[in-house]
């Protein structure tokens, strides 16, 4: 039988083109690409997920990164990186509208995020999360296009970080969503810098904010106010420090709407965090999070979490949350680390061991495992596994 050549084009010619390009050399000495710059990763990681009451769920994915950065000049850069995915088993075929979940992007450029091939039990999703040029000029610098603007302080939670918020969960996507956004920096001192930052989404809602740090007293301080998705205004600050040998950092943010700006409808979030590094490479690491949004959130599951869109007033399962988390080097090769959360208001908690090792410098192997409990209402308590094994070559 003859197959469609557009089909075979679908299915065999872009999924070979976007796992494979890192097999080609690049000729980065000769001619335009010798100020090119190109890394990246590939990974395969297996998902098993156990949830009461449904038998034990297998998933698997082949996941690459590249990195491609470009120095014309001293002063000008460019750069583009994107996340390719091919996922494939019972999840895929199983979770409803998991196609959707995998290709939603909330940017304005929400069209650099889609899935190339979309079948009833496997996807290949390929994703522009990185395209930006950056100008640089003495103290002054210009940045335009997708980018991460990254002004969290804390570990886990951070409500300063108002244009892109992640999820301590989602520890595959170690790069973070980034925005559609321009952004204006300027750096007086070494220790100091001021910024101004507009960011558009995909429903054309505009977050736009200023933001100052200094350094003062031996802490690094920080300031933020502006407008969230054109109807809220915001206002927050952060500090990152020391008390004697702990590490010690936090982040308030406040958080108004602009229709109602005489009453008390606002909101706090608030995060505290500290961590101390003993003598024989023990690190231990604890933190705090207040969510003033919570009540609003209406949960009923874990998985109506993750359906909805994570904002900065989402971070959190419950109005107070605790962390703890311990990491030790087993050996030169093997680091192992324990996670741990509690979520008071749904009586519930987060448990996450973690085991890395090194093959070679560039080659890792790694065991992860999920654990999330919690009473979300008058029924029984929720409980979901996950146990993830996964293989990173990294050039």
């Amino acid at each position: 039988m003859r197959m469609n050549t557009r089909l075979l084009f679908r299915r065999i010619v872009i999924p070979a083109c976007l796992f494979f390009l890192p097999m080609f050399p690049l000729a980065q000495e000769s001619g335009t690409l010798k100020n090119l710059s190109v890394n990246g990763y590939v990974k395969y990681m297996n998902t098993i997920m156990d949830r009461e009451g449904i038998t034990w769920i297998n998933e698997s994915m082949f996941h690459n990164r590249f990195d491609f950065r470009w120095s014309p000049s001293r002063n000008f850069r460019a750069g583009m990186s994107m996340r390719n995915r091919f996922i494939y088993g019972d999840l895929v075929e199983s979770f409803p509208s998991y196609e959707r979940l995998i290709s939603k992007d909330y940017g304005y450029l929400h069209k650099l995020t889609r899935n190339v091939i979309e079948e009833d039990s496997y996807i290949l999703n390929t994703s522009v999360d990185r395209l930006w040029v950056d100008y640089t000029k003495g103290n002054f610098e210009a940045k335009v296009g997708r980018q991460r603007i990254n002004w969290g302080q804390a570990y886990v939670w951070n409500p300063n970080d108002i244009f892109n918020a992640y999820s301590f969960f989602d520890f595959d996507y170690e790069e973070r969503p980034g925005s559609d956004a321009v952004r204006l920096m300027y750096y007086p001192t070494f220790t100091s810098a001021a910024e101004l930052a507009v960011k558009i989404n995909r429903e054309n809602e505009v977050t736009a904010a200023g933001y100052y740090r200094m350094n003062q007293w031996g802490y690094d301080w920080q300031f933020l106010g502006g407008v969230l998705n054109d109807d809220e205004y915001v206002a927050g600050m952060g500090w990152s420090g020391s008390i004697k040998d702990a590490g010690f950092n936090g982040e308030l943010t406040y958080i108004h709407p602009s229709d109602q700006f005489s009453d008390t409808s606002g909101m706090m979030l608030a995060s505290v965090s500290a961590g101390y590094m003993f003598s024989n490479s023990l690190f231990l690491q604890f933190e705090g999070y207040y969510n003033g949004n919570f009540k609003h959130m209406d949960l009923n599951s874990f998985t109506s979490y993750y359906y909805r869109p994570l904002t900065v007033k989402t971070l959190s399962f419950s109005e107070f949350s605790w962390f703890g988390q311990a990491s030790y080097p087993i050996h030169p090769l093997l680091d192992g680390t324990l996670a741990v959360m509690y979520f008071p208001d749904i009586n519930g908690f987060f448990v996450n061991p973690s085991l890395k090792y090194s093959l070679t410098d560039n080659v890792q192997l790694s065991a992860f495992a999920q654990v999330f409990e919690g009473k979300f209402t008058q029924s029984k308590k929720e409980r979901i596994n996950f146990i993830f094994f996964r293989f990173k070559w990294s050039f």
